[in-house]
């Protein structure tokens, strides 16, 4: 990819998916529950890290995309970032150390079910470690049932249009996917329509892994924490394996 596309990229990946914010309430009431510092990993550009912080809350930013945390630096108030409410780190979740615990732990944005079995298990680990007693663990990620009867692969379709946020200029989303035996791929293509009619064209592309929902649970369970419950959706709906969405909360408890 052209280095033009790659600078293109956390922005526009930013003001699409933030348009998408049906599960930010469910983040913050896990906040407000926990009632302290908060460790969202795979922060990405911040699409949740940003309401986080922008409630009061001390949020620690973990990502392995040095653009993608610039770009949630760039879009972080100043106030936020000089009173010391924000702290990204660039850094492997699957093996960091950051010798602090914390009441809350997340993982959104369907991150987990893109990492394989072995890296699942470090990432848990790592969690482990980092958690207080009766501190929580929750991560997101789509129903793993509802790859498996798709077809093997999506004609390309406009998802959306917006407005380049620094720009002005019209961005069309295409969206496509193709499953393989292990993973389900989504291509998304960003062009940037210039004023001479030509294209920025800037791409992201996310597999996930083809195994089950009770792969998932199980892996949790093992690391050692308790799950409380699993849900179908952010409106705390009872998980339904012929659904889209697929949240687990456990915590640790006291030893």
């Amino acid at each position: 990819m052209p280095r033009e596309a790659l600078n293109l990229l956390p922005i526009l990946y930013h003001t699409h998916h933030s348009a998408h914010s049906e599960d930010i309430p469910f983040w913050l009431d896990l906040a407000q529950q926990q009632n302290g510092a908060v460790l969202e990993l795979g922060c990405g550009t911040g699409r949740v890290t940003i309401p986080l912080a922008l409630a009061g809350w001390q949020v620690t930013g973990l990502d392995h995309d040095p653009a993608m945390l610039a770009c949630l630096h760039d879009n972080l108030p100043a106030a936020h970032i000089s009173e010391g409410k924000i702290h990204l780190v660039q850094a492997d979740m699957t093996a960091f150390d950051f010798g602090v615990h914390f009441p809350l732990i997340i993982l959104p944005c369907n991150t987990l079910s893109t990492l394989r079995s072995p890296a699942r298990k470090s990432v848990l680990q790592r969690v482990v470690a980092h958690l207080e007693r009766n501190g929580v663990f929750a991560v997101s990620l789509p129903n793993p049932g509802i790859f498996f009867d798709l077809p093997q692969r999506s004609k390309e379709q406009v998802e959306e249009t917006f407005f380049h946020p620094k720009t002005g200029n019209p961005v069309q989303v295409l969206s496509s996917w193709r499953r393989t035996k292990t993973q389900f791929i989504v291509t998304w293509h960003y062009d940037h329509l210039l004023p001479n009619g030509k294209v920025e064209r800037a791409s992201a592309e996310a597999r996930h892994e083809l195994d089950q929902a009770e792969v998932y649970v199980r892996e949790i369970a093992a690391s050692g924490l308790q799950i409380q419950a699993i849900y179908g959706d952010f409106n705390k709906t009872a998980f339904d394996p012929e659904g889209d969405e697929m949240i687990i909360v456990a915590n640790k408890t006291a030893s």
